[in-house]
């Protein structure tokens, strides 16, 4: 398995995994990580270099990405992980896990200060994420309590108060 940024003739690909990592919802035409994905490309939080795509044998079957969101009310710049996908067939074997590493290696590089994401508190917890209230991070919907997560790249910054997402959360 390869882990690398994303690449212009990715985009198809990163859709399809997104589309069939997820489930469709009741009266819904795709998961709505896959069109998630779509408005987070058009808006201006997100990132170059910090969508990337986990590669077996040429095949894309997985896709990470972090957006830009703030913390705190100064909206302090940080980051918000997700959509991540892994392709059903292949989903168990590290992929995620490996994805997340990456792109936090790589948020780490550039010198953000947190990931926050929701999702499972067993699962991110293995990959270094906790509680967002440990650090007195407020997740933007107080009914996501534990899982909403943060992982804290900076422990020299500031970054408590509320978090948000770029904006094509708010619209889910």
């Amino acid at each position: 398995m390869i882990v690398r940024r994303e690449r212009p003739g990715d985009l198809a690909a990163t859709r399809a995994v997104q589309a069939a990592a997820f489930p469709i919802p009741d009266g819904a035409d795709e998961p709505v990580e896959a069109g998630l994905l779509d408005q987070l490309r058009e808006d201006e939080g997100w990132i170059d270099g910090l969508s990337l795509v986990a590669e077996v044998d040429g095949e894309v079957v997985g896709h990470v990405v972090c957006t830009r969101g703030t913390v705190g009310a100064d909206r302090r710049p940080a980051l918000g992980l997700g959509p991540i996908g892994v392709r059903p067939d292949r989903q168990g074997q590290g992929i995620g896990s490996a994805l997340v590493h990456a792109v936090v290696a790589v948020a780490e590089d550039r010198g953000e200060t947190l990931v926050a994401l929701l999702g499972s508190t067993e699962y991110y917890r293995r990959l270094g994420f906790v509680p967002a209230a440990d650090h007195g991070v407020e997740a933007p919907d107080p009914s996501w309590g534990d899982h909403f997560q943060v992982r804290v790249l900076d422990p020299s910054a500031v970054v408590a108060g509320p978090f948000a997402y770029a904006a094509p959360f708010n619209r889910l």
